[in-house]
């Protein structure tokens, strides 16, 4: 069975290079001349392509009446040159991760879809552990995640998380560590926006859909907080 030289590409090696360790492993100890014969390529190309495969430990040499005779190694040296890359990765990934984390753009956009979802955002929430301010509170949200939000507030009170809540209704929920106010019931919408740190999370409170879209950017953040506070100002207790 006669293997493809565009399989040895694959593995990182030039066409040339592919096509001259191809020859060497088919037709064993090789000149140049021979090499050139069989792979169509010039005597020229065949030398500077021999050398690369000796830099890289994939063919060797021997002088025979003051003449190379190139020999390909066994291809496990593939194997080896794969570990070699591994252990150098492993040693510079540290260092490239941490240059990486420091220029990677501040902005992110994420959605999520469904309870648990949800659930994520509430919980990414909880490890900001800044105060939560929510714009548009739905009742349905007590529907949705029914018995989650008892272990939320529960753990939220643990590490202080203050929350601060505008409903468009009145309701009978008391939540604890937290102040509400009302806005009047025709501005009510299944949309809320709940905002925390730098992101802002902006929540559809369906109960077959339900779905959020977190932003993290620090100026939209901030947009949201002023205009939460002129809402809050305006709002009824």
């Amino acid at each position: 069975m006669k293997m493809e030289s565009s399989k040895l590409q694959e593995l990182g090696l030039t066409k040339n290079e592919s096509l001259v360790y191809k020859a060497l492993l088919e037709q064993g100890p090789s000149q140049a001349g021979l090499i050139s014969r069989k792979t169509g390529l010039h005597r020229r190309t065949v030398y500077d392509t021999t050398e690369m495969l000796i830099k890289k430990g994939l063919i060797g040499y021997i002088l025979k009446n003051n003449r190379r005779l190139f020999e390909a190694v066994s291809p496990q040296r593939f194997l080896d040159i794969v570990k070699e890359k591994e252990n150098l990765i492993s040693d510079i990934l540290p260092e490239m991760l941490q240059v990486f984390n420091e220029k990677k753009e501040k902005q992110e956009t994420n959605f999520y879809k469904g309870k648990q979802g949800l659930k994520t955002v509430f919980e990414d929430q909880i490890e900001t552990k800044k105060e939560i301010l929510i714009l548009g509170a739905s009742p349905n949200a007590y529907e949705i995640l029914r018995f989650y939000f008892k272990w939320f507030d529960k753990r939220r009170i643990k590490y202080r998380i203050k929350t601060k809540i505008i409903f468009t209704e009145k309701n009978e929920f008391k939540i604890p560590y937290t102040e509400i106010k009302y806005l009047p019931q025709k501005y009510a919408s299944p949309v809320a926006v709940n905002i925390y740190g730098d992101k802002i999370a902006i929540i559809l409170w369906s109960k077959e859909n339900p779905l959020a879209i977190v932003i993290k950017n620090f100026e939209i953040s901030e947009g949201y907080k002023k205009y939460f506070n002129l809402l809050w100002k305006t709002a009824k207790e």
